[in-house]
C-alpha cells in the first residue's frame, strides 16, 4: 500500500498541470460549470461517489468508511471578475484554483492508496464563495449531515504566513455592506433654503459614523466607500446613494457595530429631515476558534513541514464564507489552514501569483489532517 503523502510527492507534475488547467478555465460565482465538470470527471474516474445538486455546480465526492460519521474537507471553485491587463475577465486571483487542486489530489491520494478509513471522507466542492453565498447553499443541500469535523485551506499573502510554513487557523473577521438612499428636497442652487440637500445629510452621516466607539478592544471599522448624487452644478439634488463597508474582528463586535449604525442612520434622518432607506447585505461571519480542530491542524502541519514550521493562527482583515459553516453549526470542530506560499502582491490583485511548490505540501497537509481526524474523532 502506497503512503498517501508519498503519492502526492510522486504526482507533483500532474498536480502542477491540474492547477494550470483549472487556472485557465476560471469562472465567476454560480457559473463554475467547466471547473465542476473537470473535477468531477477526475474524481469519478478514481472511483469516488459523486453527488451533484440542482440549480448550481457545487457537488460532493465521498470515500466510504466503516461508520456513518463523516470527516469533511471544503474547497471553493469560483473566480473573481476583474480587469486584467485592460480586459475584464474571470480571474483566479484569490487562489480557489489552488484550493480545488489540493483538495482533488487529497481525494486521489486517499482513494488510490486504498486507506482503511474509519469514517467516510467527504470532499465539498463549493460554488460562489466570492459572493458569500456558496456555503449557505451547500448547507441547504445537507452537506454537513453526519459531519464530525470540517477542514479547509486558503493560500496566504507572504506578509501573513511565510513560504514553507502554515498556520493552523485563519481568523478572518466579520464583514457586511450597507447600501442606502437619502432623499431630500431638490432646489435651485441659488435658493438652497427652498430645498433640503441630501449631500449635506450624507456628510453628517459620515461624520457621525466616525464617532462610533464600542466597549472592549476588538478591532472594527465602518466607512463610506461610495457616494453618488447630483447631475448639475447649479441644482440641489433630490437624492444621494451611499455604500458603507462594515468590518469587525468578532461576530459580537459586528452585532454591536451594526446596532450603532442603524441608530445613527435613523438619527441622521430625523435630524436632517430627510428620508433614509437602506439595506444590510453581503454579511460574512467571523471565524470561531476551535481548540480540537486547531490541534489536529497543528499536528498535520508539523508532520509534513516539521514542528518549527507550524505558524501561529493567522489574523486576517478579510472575510471568508467558510465561516458560515461554523456560525450555523458551532458544534462541529472546524478550521481553515493558512498556507504560506510566497503569495504576492496580494490576494485579489489581478497579477497575484505564488510559489506553486506549496501545492504539494498543501495537499500533503490536508491529507494528513483528514487522516488525523479520522483516527481521533
Amino acid at each position: 500500500m502506497t503512503n498517501p503523502i508519498n503519492y502526492i510527492e510522486h504526482h507533483k507534475k500532474e498536480i502542477l498541470q491540474t492547477y494550470q488547467e483549472l487556472h485557465a478555465i476560471a469562472e465567476p460565482s454560480w457559473q463554475e460549470q467547466q471547473t465542476s465538470r473537470y473535477l468531477q470527471d477526475q474524481l469519478s474516474a478514481a472511483g469516488l461517489r459523486i453527488t451533484g445538486f440542482t440549480g448550481h455546480h457545487g457537488f460532493i465526492a465521498e470515500i466510504k468508511g466503516h461508520t456513518k460519521g463523516v470527516i469533511a474537507l471544503r474547497a471553493d471553485m469560483d473566480a473573481l471578475v476583474q480587469e486584467v491587463d485592460g480586459k475584464v475577465m474571470a480571474n483566479h486571483s484569490c487562489g480557489h484554483d489552488a484550493h480545488s487542486t489540493m483538495a482533488l489530489y487529497t481525494a486521489l491520494a486517499l482513494k488510490n492508496c486504498e486507506m482503511d478509513l474509519h469514517h467516510t471522507i467527504r470532499f465539498i466542492f463549493q460554488p460562489a464563495e466570492e459572493v458569500a453565498e456558496g456555503a449557505l447553499q451547500m448547507m441547504k443541500e445537507g452537506v454537513l449531515e453526519d459531519v464530525l469535523f470540517l477542514g479547509g485551506l486558503h493560500v496566504r499573502p507572504h506578509t501573513e504566513v511565510p513560504f514553507g510554513k502554515s498556520a493552523p487557523a485563519i481568523l478572518h473577521g466579520s464583514s457586511a455592506t450597507i447600501t442606502g438612499t437619502i432623499t431630500g428636497t431638490p432646489a435651485h442652487a441659488a435658493r438652497p433654503e427652498e430645498g433640503n440637500n441630501p449631500i449635506e445629510a450624507a456628510s453628517f452621516l459620515i461624520q457621525s459614523l466616525r464617532q462610533i466607539r464600542l466597549q472592549g478592544n476588538k478591532k472594527f471599522s465602518i466607512k463610506i466607500t461610495e457616494l453618488h448624487s447630483g447631475e448639475t452644478s447649479n441644482s440641489i439634488p433630490a437624492s444621494a446613494r451611499f455604500t458603507l463597508d462594515v468590518r469587525a474582528e468578532t461576530n459580537e463586535t459586528m452585532d454591536a457595530l451594526l446596532a450603532k449604525a442603524r441608530h445613527i442612520i435613523q438619527h441622521t434622518a430625523a435630524l436632517t429631515e430627510t428620508e433614509i432607506v437602506y439595506t444590510e447585505e453581503g454579511y460574512s461571519p467571523a471565524a470561531t476558534e476551535n481548540a480540537t480542530a486547531i490541534r489536529l491542524a497543528q499536528r498535520a502541519i508539523g508532520s509534513v513541514l516539521g514542528e518549527e514550521n507550524v505558524d501561529v493562527p493567522c489574523i486576517s482583515q478579510g472575510a471568508e464564507d467558510f465561516h458560515f459553516y461554523t456560525w450555523k453549526t458551532p458544534d462541529i470542530p472546524a478550521t481553515m489552514i493558512g498556507l504560506g506560499c510566497d503569495l504576492k502582491p496580494g490576494l485579489h490583485h489581478p497579477q497575484m501569483s505564488f510559489n506553486t511548490d506549496a501545492l504539494i505540501y498543501g495537499a500533503q497537509i490536508l491529507t494528513q489532517l483528514l487522516l488525523n481526524a479520522d483516527q481521533e474523532l
